[in-house]
C-alpha cells in the first residue's frame, strides 16, 4: 500500500476583469509519479478537466514567475499571498487565481511523503530491492 496526498482548493477562473467563476480544484500527488501534481478542475456544466504538471513548477511559481510551454505560474503582489496559473491549450487559454497558503500546505504534505530533490531515491531503492530479491530467488533453486 502506498500513500497519496490529496487536497481541494478554490480557484477563480478569470474571464475578464469584471467576471470570474469560483472553481473547486482537486489536487493529487502520487509518489509513483513523484515529479507530477494533478489538478482536476470542476467546471460548471462540463466534465472535469485534469492537468498534470511538475510539482516543482507549482512550488517555484508561488514565489517567482516560472513555466514554459502550456503552464505558467506567477505570484501576485509582493506579499506572495496569491498566485496566477495560466494554462494554454489548443482550445484556448485559461487564467486562474488562487490563494497561495492552501497550495503551500498541499506542497508541504507532498514534501513529507517524498522530499523535494529526493524523488528518485524511493523508486530507485524499490527497483534495486526487487532486482536483489528476484536474483536471490533464482539462486535458491
Amino acid at each position: 500500500m502506498h500513500s497519496t496526498v490529496q487536497g481541494h482548493v478554490v480557484m477563480n477562473l478569470v474571464v475578464s476583469q469584471e467576471l470570474s467563476f469560483r472553481l473547486v480544484v482537486d489536487l493529487d500527488y502520487d509518489p509513483v509519479d513523484p515529479f507530477a501534481v494533478r489538478c482536476t478542475f470542476h467546471l460548471p456544466g462540463d466534465e472535469p478537466v485534469t492537468w498534470v504538471f511538475a510539482r516543482e513548477l507549482l512550488l517555484d511559481g508561488i514565489s517567482r514567475p516560472t513555466g514554459e510551454g502550456d503552464v505558467h505560474i506567477h505570484p501576485v503582489g509582493e506579499e506572495l499571498s496569491e498566485v496566477c496559473i495560466v494554462l494554454h491549450s489548443p482550445d484556448g487559454d485559461a487564467l486562474l487565481s488562487a490563494s497561495a497558503p492552501p497550495l503551500i500546505a498541499f506542497l508541504a504534505r507532498t514534501d513529507r511523503l517524498v522530499p523535494m530533490g529526493q524523488e528518485l531515491t524511493g523508486r530507485e531503492l524499490d527497483e534495486q530491492l526487487a532486482d536483489i530479491l528476484s536474483r536471490g530467488c533464482e539462486n535458491l533453486g
